[in-house]
């Protein structure tokens, strides 16, 4: 029986009138909630599905030591573009994960039970802190442009510190925090630090976070695959781990699970494409960024940007219409696909805690959108993406009586 027998006449007439399949004249500009799958990291994953599907800790035979070769593969890719060892690569289903490892597993010695966190972390990194009931978490405050003061940090870090983390740049507004100069605070007192670095591969110089103990990094930011990311760990940073999650021991002792090995091959891939791409893509990115910022002023009145105007990423563009709510203003979006701050918020309820801890008010946090470009973004997208843009905002401002 096919498919179309199977599922009836009538399925697949509603299908294909369902919105998904008009995505393809979407503008998407959430690039940081989620990336598409690039066709080169795609082609690399398919044989891992079918050809070298095996368990790759059965090595007692060739199927699994064909799938093991893939994931050490994948390892040695990720490895080499962080400068570590492969064998500290660990594997995850994701940042969420692995941020919970570093602060979950991490083992507390002595007086060392203080875990200081950006206030404007993701929750990944916030929940999980604050869930360890054994230690004492401090917020390190940020400045108005989203950034955090190194003066401050240096007054609050101490002997009795375990973990700093601090993400190396905002998913939300884009920010850019000075992460090596904190790590390298952190550092001579003796504690361990963790980068969130999400959003950062592949748009800044991985030189330019690469000294923390811990760094995160998840495939579907990236032009990979969802559901899996890695933790990349030094030396001392891997010895003072526990595993958070009880089995067979994969990973190392770390991550019990079978390892989804279409993943790693596509979280690889991925990793070695946004870095080979990284010199030409930021300047390309870059250029698109501010074109859409200069059209939502030239076009919008009271237009305000979130986060530092210079120290942000080259893909991410959070501003405030002010006078028009930010769900009201996507309601209203013809074409263009934008978020009100992190996916993993958008059901909460609540004002983004990232532009809240930068000062601004609720009603200014409700007013905010974010925009975040890519890889397939177009010049000709941005253009249209502003003049839609223009036409909600005026709408919901006329719809309030703005």
């Amino acid at each position: 029986m096919n498919t179309k027998t199977r599922f009836g006449a009538d399925f697949w007439d509603q299908t294909k009138r369902h919105p998904f399949r008009r995505l393809q004249s979407m503008i998407y500009l959430d690039h940081n909630a989620t990336t598409g799958v690039a066709p080169c990291v795609l082609e690399e994953m398919m044989p891992v599905f079918g050809t070298d599907f095996a368990n790759p800790a059965n090595t007692f035979h060739i199927a699994g030591r064909r799938a093991a070769d893939c994931v050490d593969l994948a390892r040695n890719r990720v490895a080499g573009q962080f400068g570590g060892s492969p064998s500290r690569v660990i594997f995850t289903s994701g940042s969420t994960e692995a941020l919970n490892l570093a602060i979950k597993g991490l083992s507390l010695s002595g007086s060392r039970n203080r875990i200081l966190v950006g206030a404007t972390e993701h929750k990944a990194v916030l929940e999980a802190a604050i869930a360890r009931r054994d230690a004492i978490v401090e917020m390190i405050p940020v400045r108005q442009d989203g950034t955090i003061d190194l003066d401050v940090l240096s007054q609050m870090l101490g002997e009795d510190v375990a973990l700093m983390s601090l993400m190396a740049a905002n998913n939300e507004t884009g920010t850019l925090h000075p992460v090596n100069a904190a790590f390298n605070l952190a550092s001579q007192c003796g504690a361990l630090t963790l980068c969130d670095a999400t959003q950062a591969v592949g748009r800044i110089k991985i030189s330019e976070f690469n000294c923390a103990d811990f760094i995160s990094l998840s495939a579907h930011k990236i032009y990979g695959p969802k559901g899996v990311g890695c933790l990349v760990a030094t030396r001392e940073g891997f010895s003072s781990l526990s595993p958070i999650i009880d089995g067979g021991g994969q990973e190392r002792g770390l991550r019990s699970g079978t390892i989804n090995v279409p993943g790693v091959v596509g979280l690889g891939a991925a990793v070695e494409l946004v870095c080979g791409e990284f010199e030409t893509e930021v300047v390309r990115l870059r250029s698109l960024r501010d074109r859409l910022f200069r059209g939502l002023e030239d076009r919008i009145s009271d237009v305000v940007l979130n986060g530092h105007e210079v120290q942000r990423l080259c893909n991410t563009v959070n501003v405030r219409f002010v006078g028009a709510d930010g769900e009201a203003v996507l309601a209203n979006l013809q074409r263009v696909a934008a978020s009100t701050g992190s996916a993993c918020q958008s059901a909460v309820p609540a004002p983004s805690h990232v532009l809240t801890a930068m000062g601004l008010s609720r009603v200014a946090a409700d007013e905010s959108l974010r925009f975040s470009l890519g890889r397939t973004t177009t010049e000709i997208e941005i253009d249209l993406a502003i003049e839609d843009i223009a036409t909600a905002v005026n709408r919901v401002r006329t719809l309030l009586g703005s």
